[in-house]
């Protein structure tokens, strides 16, 4: 089982990640309005091309005394544009700049009542100036058409630059954010993915069907759309195998192990936990800052959260990560897809830069993918093949050793019916002659003659031979 590689936005401490792919349809307004103007603006938003349905635009908030409020101004913008209050996630601050977001989703019922689902993003620019920027699309296409959305929003709007006047940006010192160098590109050794790195990072061998795992120079570790199998110990099947009723088909040397109930939300730090171990990283403590649940698909549950973990034999890191999950099956399989950067505490912001330019070169080599996503598919047709035959060969020998000790008991008791029946014939002075097609039980006087009168035709039958249901 796979789901389908669909990702919403990744919180991190320094930057905001989103790994997707674009949808193929047209665009439209909605903060901007029909005329591409945000009332109290200061000046008319700016409204990207992109494809249809999807929304892309930013611009300045006049009147706003905070971020809140300028956030505030656009939710209010998409509730008079939509004719309905938008319903907003947990408001979260981006580490390192000036800024803050919150998701959002809204019945557009200017739109034939689609069902949209946004990302608002509020910026200070200078001392009492605010923008806003704009992410939108329809619900079940958000988690697809999130990256490179944002990746065209910050290519032309660009607060961060102008947050410096207004005290946005860290000071002067080691973890200051430090400029994006040189960078080369870099491939999973399938070549279905690609990015740009600055000198000294590596692509880890284990990348492969669009995930890439980095790892940085000073300890960091970026891993995008990396997707593994996910069991469940404690379902049936995997209970089965594990008491060695049958033999384990498939390699799960690498898999995550977890008793996953379907909230990624709640479950978000075990389920890290686990994911963590899987990629060898063992970790005494996961500590969830902030967490929330991102828009999924109806075979996929997402959830994005950010923290700290503390890593045995190492330094504190701080962590921003976006995790899916699939549904899982009868054998307890379900698909994990994971977004994750691990940045070790001791660097500050200064990664901020880079982890950006990494996350924005990131490209997927959609051909390669979908050839590997048809091997996968018949190697899982195949797997569920070899699932189902060692599972019916489970419950096949359930019934045969059932049918058996049926049949143990069936004997046992029929024996134990003759020879208590041989018991009372001699208690009562009685035999079983037989004279080779039938049974008849007679006094033991008569039995004697009528077997010396012709032994060739008739004979003494003794218990263990008594027939059921004629002599006893």
């Amino acid at each position: 089982m796979r789901v389908l590689k669909a990702f919403s936005a990744i919180l991190l401490s320094s930057t905001l990640l989103l790994c997707g792919c674009k949808s193929s349809t047209q665009a439209g307004t909605l903060v901007g309005g029909p005329v591409g103007a945000l009332a109290g603006a200061a000046q008319p938003f700016t409204v990207l091309p992109v494809a249809q349905g999807e929304i892309v635009e930013y611009g300045a908030v006049a009147g706003a005394n905070g971020l809140a409020a300028a956030m505030g101004n656009a939710l209010s913008q998409i509730h008079q544009a939509c004719g309905e209050k938008p319903n907003v996630g947990q408001v979260f601050r981006v580490k390192g700049s000036n800024s803050a977001g919150v998701f959002f989703t809204v019945v557009d019922h200017a739109q034939a009542n689609r069902q949209l689902a946004g990302l608002v993003i509020a910026a200070q620019t200078a001392s009492n100036q605010f923008q806003v920027g704009l992410v939108a699309d329809t619900a079940n296409r958000f988690a697809q058409t999130a990256n490179p959305m944002m990746q065209q929003l910050f290519s032309a709007w660009n607060p961060g630059a102008a947050a410096a006047g207004a005290g946005g940006a860290a000071g002067p010192g080691a973890n200051a954010p430090v400029a994006a160098g040189p960078m080369h590109l870099v491939s999973a050794p399938d070549n279905s993915a690609s990015a740009s790195v600055p000198a000294g990072w590596t692509v880890d061998k284990s990348s492969f069907d669009g995930g890439l795992l980095l790892h940085g120079t000073n300890g960091e570790l970026m891993e995008l759309n990396m997707s593994k199998e996910g069991v469940d110990p404690t379902s049936a099947f995997q209970q089965k195998m594990a008491a060695g009723h049958a033999t384990q088909a498939v390699d799960l040397q690498n898999a995550v192990f977890y008793a996953y109930r379907g909230d990624p939300v709640k479950e978000f730090a075990p389920l890290m936990q686990a994911w963590l171990k899987s990629q060898g990283v063992t970790s005494s403590q996961v500590q969830v800052q902030k967490t929330q649940a991102m828009p999924g698909s109806q075979t996929a549950r997402c959830a994005s959260a950010s923290g700290q973990l503390n890593p045995s034999g190492g330094g504190a890191v701080a962590f921003s990560a976006d995790i899916c999950t699939g549904v899982e099956n009868q054998y307890g399989y379900y698909t994990v897809v994971v977004s994750l950067v691990l940045l070790p505490v001791s660097l500050g912001n200064q990664d901020q830069a880079v982890v950006k330019a990494i996350v924005a070169s990131y490209k997927e080599n959609q051909q390669v993918i979908q050839q590997e996503y048809q091997q996968a598919s018949q190697m899982q047709q195949q797997q569920n093949q070899r699932d189902l035959a060692i599972s019916q060969m489970v419950v096949n020998n359930i019934h045969q050793q059932g049918a058996a000790a049926e049949q143990r008991m069936n004997q046992q008791e029929n024996s134990e019916a003759q020879m208590d029946q041989g018991f009372d014939n001699y208690l009562l002075d009685q035999s079983v002659v037989s004279n080779g097609t039938g049974h008849a039980t007679m006094w033991n006087s008569e039995a004697n003659t009528l077997v010396q009168s012709n032994p060739n035709k008739y004979e003494i039958v003794d218990a263990p031979n008594y027939w059921q249901g004629v002599d006893y």
